[in-house]
């Protein structure tokens, strides 16, 4: 196998996932589930001391690869000829890059870590830990606002250059924001239009099945 991904079904990492089966390279999966904790335990930390998914252990590499956007870029660029990072143009590409740094460092890294992780704000004191997760959830309904204005456009898919990396993670933040409870189908109108084209996708469907994650 050329690479090995370590995920957590439904998690960020099924961005990486879903990468893997579109450029359709051999590799290989383990499951470490943060649900149950499998993310900090002392075989996973001795793979990845950081103890979070995606990582991607890379054959000839002698260290693993962590970070979701940087594994995103690596596969994208390694493998071009699956069109998921744009090449024509320097801008094109940042753009894409734009994209992704804003939804892992905000989005999901504040917006969603204040909800679902606040200890990693305020890890001593607890009490605070209901005023954070109000935060986030007010940072992710603007970011959703300001994702769904952007797609309403008219585009196909997130970047105007085309189907990219970003793509297959806006699908993982879809379906965060039904986790939440917030109202997908009816208040992003653009943003479900582009899921059922990203689902559409057979690269998609297999990852959901292996994973068993359904979109609602």
């Amino acid at each position: 196998m050329d690479y090995r991904l370590y995920y957590s079904a439904g998690a960020c990492s099924m961005a990486v996932h879903i990468v893997l089966e579109e450029i359709g390279v051999p590799f290989a999966v383990r499951e470490v589930s943060v649900a149950r904790g499998e993310n900090r335990r002392a075989d996973y930390l001795a793979i990845n001391p950081k103890g979070f998914v995606p990582a991607l252990e890379i054959s000839g590499e002698p260290k693993i690869l962590t970070e979701l956007p940087a594994i995103l870029v690596y596969l994208a660029r390694r493998y071009p000829e699956a069109g998921l990072l744009p090449h024509s143009s320097a801008i094109d590409e940042a753009r894409v890059l734009e994209w992704l740094v804003w939804l892992v460092g905000w989005v999901h890294g504040v917006g969603y870590g204040e909800i679902w992780r606040p200890e990693r704000f305020s890890a001593q004191d607890t009490s605070p830990h209901e005023a954070l997760g109000a935060n986030g959830r007010r940072v992710v309904q603007e970011a959703y606002a300001k994702i769904e204005h952007t797609l309403a456009d008219g585009r196909t898919w997130a970047a105007a250059s085309g189907y990219s990396i970003v793509d297959p993670f806006l699908l993982v933040l879809y379906r965060w924001g039904n986790r939440i409870g917030l109202p997908m189908r009816t208040h992003y109108a653009a943003w479900t239009a582009l899921t059922g084209r990203i689902l559409e996708r057979s690269a998609v469907q297999r990852v959901l099945e292996r994973e068993g994650v359904a979109i609602e």
